[in-house]
């Protein structure tokens, strides 16, 4: 399975393009649609679009090789989706760790997916940002509506 249209949409309106290097939420510098720059990465005079593109590609490609890698059930596509998105946002070792990964794999997918909305604190406080994008993904798990959410299950 490989992210949809709408999830690369949703990570790319997420991240927002910035050319610099920057310091996430976390801390961490990055830079693009969210590429953390690894320490053997150096850009002195920043990045273009296209150039953020091709790291975004293959970050992506990445985060979808982990989903596939930890989830051990059926997916639909926005629910595949939305787990690369968080995998992408947050990491792999959160999504492996996660009460929604122990859920989905019991084949929970309705109590997985709305463990998505809990995801939204950053600092210790809830972050309108991550709240918006938690709820974004929510509506990519469910196809726009909570009784599709039910009925997958």
């Amino acid at each position: 399975m490989q992210l949809s249209a709408a999830g690369l949409e949703l990570i790319k309106r997420s991240e927002g393009f910035r050319g610099q290097v920057y310091m996430d939420a976390a801390g961490l510098p990055t830079i693009g649609y969210g590429h953390r720059v690894t320490p053997a990465e150096s850009f002195p005079g920043g990045i273009d679009e296209a150039q953020a593109s091709a790291m975004l590609t293959k970050d992506v490609l990445e985060a979808e090789r982990e989903v596939a890698r930890l989830v051990r059930v059926l997916l639909t596509q926005g629910q595949f989706d939305a787990l690369v998105d968080f995998c992408y946002n947050l990491g792999v070792g959160r999504l492996a760790a996660s009460s929604l990964l122990r859920e989905l794999n019991a084949g929970q997918h309705a109590a997985a997916g709305e463990q998505l909305l809990r995801w939204d604190y950053a600092g210790g406080e809830v972050n309108a940002g991550l709240k918006a994008r938690r709820e974004s993904e929510f509506q990519l798990w469910t196809g726009g509506t909570q009784e599709k959410a039910v009925t997958a299950v």
